[in-house]
C-alpha cells in the first residue's frame, strides 16, 4: 500500500518549482533535542514542564517565555537534493531591536559537527502563522547522505515543525553527540537576544564546536535563581556541563547573594562530578561600575567558596571581560544584548573556560 493513503504528510507538496514529502521533524528517525522535559510523542514543544500553576514559573514572563523553542532543534541524515521547512509558529516576540530571523525564524546547518555550516535561514514574514521555506539546495551532482540541523526559534515557539524532502529520499538518524547535554541558566542574552538567527546565540555557538547537546533555559528578565528552578536543573540527566549565567536577572545585589550560592549548591549536591562554570553579567561600559563589581563578587564568592571545599569542577568567568579588549562599542545592540559579534566573542570566552573545566 501507498502510505500516502493513510498519511496525507507522504503525498507530495510543492515548494516553489520543488516536489516535496513532509516529515513530522518530532518523531524518529529525526532527533528532536534541547526539551529534556518533554513526554510523549504529542506533547507540545516547551522548555519546561507542568501548567501554570508549577512553581518554577514564579517569574513574571516565564511563564510564556517556557513555550519559546530557544536552543531547540532536529537533527538528521538524508540524501535529498534540498531541505526546505514548514512550521506552525506560536507566540513569537516581534521585537524592535531583534531580527525576526532570530526572534521567530529557523536556521540549518550542513555538515557533521564541529565542521558543520550554515546552509540557510527561513525568516517569517509579520504575522504569518504558517512558515513554508525552501532553505538549502544542494547543488547539482553533490549527491550522498549529510547531516542536518535545524535550529529552531529564540524567542518564538511553533505548534508543529515538518522536514520537506526529495520524494524517495531517505532519513536517518543523527550520529550520537561526542558530549552529552550542557544546560544554560540565565537571562535574555542566554535565551538569544539579540541573535540575527537561532544558530548565533552564543550557546548555539559553543554546543556545536563540543559537540553537545543543548538545553536552553534561559528566561528574558524572568530567570532570577529560584529554589524550583534549582531542583529542575539538577534532575535533568546526561548532563556533561551546566552554566550558570543569571546575574543579569537578579533584581538587586541583596537577591543575587540570598539565591546564587544555593542554587549553585542543589545543582552540585545532585551532580557532584559536573563541570560547572559560572558567569558574572556581561557589560559593555556599565552606568553602574560600582554595582557591576558588588554583583560580580558575589557571584564569584559562590565559586570562592566551592573551591575552598575542594571543588576543583567549578569556574567562574568573568563577564567584563566576554566582550574582549577591543572593539566593545561594536558587540551589542544596545549596550546590553549582544549582537552576532558579541555573541561571537562570548561563545569564545565560555568555550575556553568550559574545555578547560572538562579536562579536569
Amino acid at each position: 500500500m501507498d502510505v500516502s493513503t493513510i498519511d496525507k504528510n507522504f503525498a507530495p507538496a510543492r515548494v516553489g518549482d520543488r516536489e516535496v514529502v513532509w516529515h513530522d521533524a518530532t518523531r524518529a528517525p529525526f532527533a528532536l533535542e534541547g526539551l529534556p522535559f518533554r513526554t510523549g510523542r504529542d506533547a507540545p514543544l516547551w522548555r519546561l514542564p507542568g501548567t501554570a500553576a508549577a512553581p518554577y514559573v514564579t517569574a513574571a514572563g516565564a511563564e510564556w517565555l517556557m513555550h519559546h523553542t530557544a536552543g531547540a532543534c532536529v537533527r538528521f541524515r538524508t540524501d535529498s537534493p534540498f531541505v526546505a521547512v514548514r512550521a506552525e509558529l506560536a507566540d513569537s516576540a516581534d521585537m524592535n531591536h531583534m531580527p525576526r530571523a532570530g526572534s521567530a525564524g529557523f536556521d540549518l546547518y550542513r555538515g557533521a559537527w564541529p565542521e558543520s555550516r550554515h546552509a540557510g535561514t527561513a525568516q517569517p514574514d509579520r504575522d504569518e502563522k504558517e512558515l513554508v521555506r525552501l532553505l538549502c539546495a544542494r547543488p547539482d551532482g553533490d549527491a550522498g547522505k549529510e547531516s542536518w540541523q535545524l535550529n529552531l526559534p529564540l524567542y518564538g515557539g511553533a505548534a508543529f515543525v515538518q522536514v520537506g524532502l526529495a520524494p524517495g529520499a531517505s532519513v536517518e538518524a543523527p550520529a550520537p553527540h561526542r558530549l552529552g547535554r550542557i544546560c544554560f541558566y540565565g537571562s535574555s542574552i542566554t535565551q538569544g537576544g539579540c541573535a540575527s538567527r537561532p544558530g548565533n546565540a552564543y550557546t548555539t555557538m559553543v554546543c556545536r564546536a563540543l559537540d553537545a547537546e543543548q538545553v536552553n533555559l534561559g528566561f528574558s528578565g524572568s530567570a532570577r535563581g529560584e529554589p524550583a528552578m534549582a531542583e529542575l536543573v539538577a534532575s535533568i540527566d546526561g548532563l556533561a556541563a551546566f552554566v550558570m549565567d543569571y546575574d543579569f536577572n537578579a533584581p538587586n545585589p541583596e537577591h543575587l547573594a540570598a539565591t546564587h550560592e544555593p542554587f549553585f549548591r542543589t545543582v552540585r549536591a545532585a551532580h557532584p562530578d559536573l563541570p560547572i562554570l559560572v558567569l558574572s553579567a556581561p557589560s559593555v561600559w556599565p552606568d553602574s561600575p560600582d554595582a557591576m563589581r558588588r554583583r560580580r563578587d558575589i557571584v564569584r564568592a559562590t565559586v570562592r567558596r566551592a573551591r575552598a571545599r575542594g571543588d576543583r569542577l567549578v569556574r567562574f568567568l568573568d563577564g567584563a571581560r566576554l566582550f574582549g579588549r577591543t572593539g566593545r562599542d561594536d558587540c551589542t545592540v544596545d549596550r546590553c544584548h549582544p549582537n552576532d559579534l558579541g555573541f561571537r566573542r562570548m561563545a569564545d570566552a565560555v568555550l575556553a573556560a568550559l574545555r578547560e573545566t572538562l579536562r579536569h
